[in-house]
């Protein structure tokens, strides 16, 4: 009766036991003490000895570095701090703010507020100044409005994108500095 040679199983995480493939590895126990370079069959034994299982945390070393581990443990706890991380990365949101070529100043100034808090939670801003019937033949009037606003948020924000037609509406981005 031939034998196979055992594959490792289709698995997330570090490997462990006998799905170690290096002959030899570096120690430690479950202590944190190093007991220094030894044989991947010798490690396992002595991992098995004290109930736990030999867990590779360090693959790309030389030789690689394993622990005595729970591995069930280890996983879970991989999982659980991966799981925070991604919880309190923030992703950059685009926030829009719609204007008028002829805004009044106490509008332009609630409308800057506005602009100057989602910069401050490190969101974009997409300024929209859309035009109406006439207002479409002054088109200098809105580039005054959008210049004004680039230059009201100097200090805290740039320029992503600057000021484009699209159809009946003038475009402009501005992002964190």
């Amino acid at each position: 009766m031939m034998r196979r040679p055992m594959q490792a199983p289709p698995m997330n995480g570090p490997r462990f036991n006998e799905w170690i493939q290096s002959p030899r590895v570096r120690v430690i126990d479950h202590e944190g003490e190093n007991l220094g370079v030894m044989y991947t069959r010798e490690a396992i034994a002595q991992a098995q000895e004290v109930g736990l299982d030999l867990v590779e945390v360090s693959p790309n070393a030389d030789p690689p570095v394993a622990k005595f581990l729970d591995v069930g443990k280890f996983k879970y706890e991989a999982q659980k701090k991966a799981n925070l991380a991604r919880k309190t990365q923030k992703t950059q949101e685009i926030k829009e703010i719609k204007m008028r070529p002829n805004i009044d100043d106490h509008d332009y100034d609630t409308k800057m507020k506005k602009v100057q808090e989602f910069i401050g939670e490190g969101d974009k801003v997409k300024v929209t100044l859309r035009f109406r019937g006439r207002e479409l033949s002054h088109g200098q009037l809105g580039m005054a409005v959008l210049q004004r606003v680039a230059s009201d948020t100097a200090e805290i924000a740039k320029v992503e994108a600057f000021p484009r037609m699209e159809g009946r509406q003038m475009l402009m981005v501005l992002a964190p500095k």
